[in-house]
């Protein structure tokens, strides 16, 4: 450690914040991407397959980035409509219900745990 004299001591303090600040977000940023991932291959792996188009169709967006901020969105690129149906289940046309086939709800639970261990991970080391 240097020797600082008392006149500058609040801005050294300052600077080694900024510093851990950038290291943090750099950290929180990965693990949010890392959790968007597996997000996506949670559901994709867990989609009910019947072509097959279904579980291909979900993707990663970008949604929002700050400097130290970053939002993702898994989506389904073009079968959107069906994730709501197969999740919850529906009605038929004749009468009756279609079974639901949860498949998005617990790919968003394992996430939030994955990203709370990763986030822990990620600030402890430092």
């Amino acid at each position: 450690m240097a020797n600082v004299k008392i006149d500058n001591l609040a801005d050294e303090i300052m600077n080694g914040l900024k510093e851990y600040a950038d290291l943090a977000t750099d950290d929180l940023k990965k693990s949010v991407r890392k959790a968007g991932n597996t997000v996506r291959k949670d559901i994709a792996a867990s989609a009910p397959k019947d072509t097959g188009a279904y579980a291909k169709s979900w993707s990663v967006k970008k949604t929002k980035e700050t400097s130290n901020s970053l939002e993702l969105t898994v989506h389904s690129k073009n079968r959107y409509q069906l994730a709501h149906l197969l999740e919850h289940g529906h009605a038929k046309r004749g009468g009756g219900r279609v079974a639901a086939r949860p498949h998005i709800a617990q790919a968003e639970e394992n996430a939030i745990e994955t990203l709370e261990t990763e986030i822990a991970r990620a600030l402890g080391g430092m």
